[in-house]
């Protein structure tokens, strides 16, 4: 880009990018087309990656690039993880991840097979002072084999089908990692995969084999990526851990997979209330999770437990129960009295949130929260809370 053009998106770098696409017949020097893309990615970095927002000179590159980079949270997650001598980046993108583990490396190869992610990565990359990163522009299955003994690789398959399409099975990503896997483990101590959201767990495991460990991400309870940590020395049972990254804070769980402990259900709702994070809940709510807080489940289905006395440091949401009611005009009547509006959640209940909340006659908000649920006995109930 021009210094023209630079200049411009230093000036607009706040405005509106719809506003701006509009103003390209006014502009006539500057590659209006440039500086929506570096505007927009700004804006997002500012919320997704402030380190890097904070520094003059990064360029962006497209939207859906920017839509499919991690954040700094999950990528500083995945860098206390990961640490030795050489690591290689096979799937590189916008290289956020290959920037904060390689911090952790004397040596990092990024490899990417996108001519133009490579150039904006090594600009970025010098602007940051990542001078142990070397940029490969190539197709990860092609570059494996000429890499040399890492102790660690990381892969971040396309979720794209050629359609543009996302896609969430192993099979459909690129590349698939079941088939590299033996070549994978042939050229580092142990890899790490990060994979959708929606997979499922335990099939993915079978299917990618040799798992050590599967890191479960949230961030502001909203759960973002799975992470397999492959390794050729397996233990029995691979470990499963849950955390949900709050701010400078974090709520973390583990548990062995296929965890065999008793469930016990709660014949009545107590004193106190559990929504386990979201983490947790991708996870599947093991029945450690009760064993280690003493807390007892609701019912199989419900992903709610409860307690008579309070439990503290418990990874989710604590409410003091102050009123349990089933659903005839009375015991509404005498649960709810003239309350107008509340937050609702419905945890394996047969109407959703819009259908009870019409039928309540309540609106969004206030400091009450209602849950409505199914007990153990199969008892349709709704809990009315305050936050603990």
């Amino acid at each position: 880009m021009d210094k023209e053009t630079l200049k411009f998106i230093a000036e607009h770098r706040n405005d509106d990018v719809r506003t701006l696409a509009l103003q390209a017949a006014r502009y006539p020097n500057i590659d209006m087309r440039e500086v929506v893309t570096q505007v927009e990615g700004w804006q997002h970095a500012c919320i997704k990656l402030p380190e890097w927002a904070a520094v003059e000179g990064i360029l962006y590159p497209p939207r859906i690039s920017m839509e499919q980079c991690s954040s700094s949270a999950t990528a500083l997650y995945k860098a206390s993880l990961m640490q030795g001598d050489t690591f290689a980046d096979l799937t590189g993108g916008f290289g956020i991840d290959c920037s904060y583990i390689s911090r952790n490396f004397t040596k990092a190869f990024y490899v990417e097979r996108n001519e133009n992610l490579c150039t904006v990565a090594a600009h970025n990359f010098a602007l940051l002072g990542l001078h142990n990163i070397e940029v490969i522009n190539g197709d990860s299955e092609q570059q494996l084999p000429t890499l040399p003994l890492c102790d660690w690789i990381f892969l971040d398959p396309a979720r794209r089908d050629g359609a543009g399409k996302k896609v969430v099975a192993l099979a459909d990503c690129e590349p698939d990692v079941a088939v590299l896997r033996t070549q994978l483990l042939q050229k580092a101590r142990r890899v790490m995969v990060k994979c959708s959201p929606m997979l499922d767990v335990t099939a993915a495991c079978r299917q990618l084999g040799c798992v050590a460990d599967v890191h479960v991400v949230a961030v502001n309870n909203e759960c973002k990526e799975l992470l397999f940590i492959l390794s050729s020395e397996i233990p029995d049972k691979p470990r499963v851990h849950c955390v949900n990254i709050l701010g400078d804070s974090s709520q973390t769980f583990s548990f062995p997979m296929g965890d065999t402990h008793e469930t016990i259900f709660a014949s009545e709702v107590g004193n106190y209330l559990y929504e386990p994070n979201a983490a947790i809940q991708k996870a599947g709510c093991p029945s450690s999770l009760a064993a280690n807080y003493g807390v007892h489940k609701l019912h199989r289905n419900s992903n709610l437990y409860t307690s008579q006395m309070a439990v503290e440091n418990f990874p989710g949401r604590t409410f003091c129960v102050t009123g349990v009611g089933g659903f005839s005009k009375n015991e509404l009547k005498k649960l709810l009295g003239d309350l107008e509006k509340a937050n609702l959640t419905v945890r394996n209940f047969p109407e959703t949130v819009q259908q009870l909340r019409k039928r309540l006659k309540l609106s969004e908000g206030g400091d009450v929260y209602l849950f409505a649920t199914t007990l153990a006995d199969g008892r349709k109930v709704l809990v009315r809370c305050e936050k603990g």
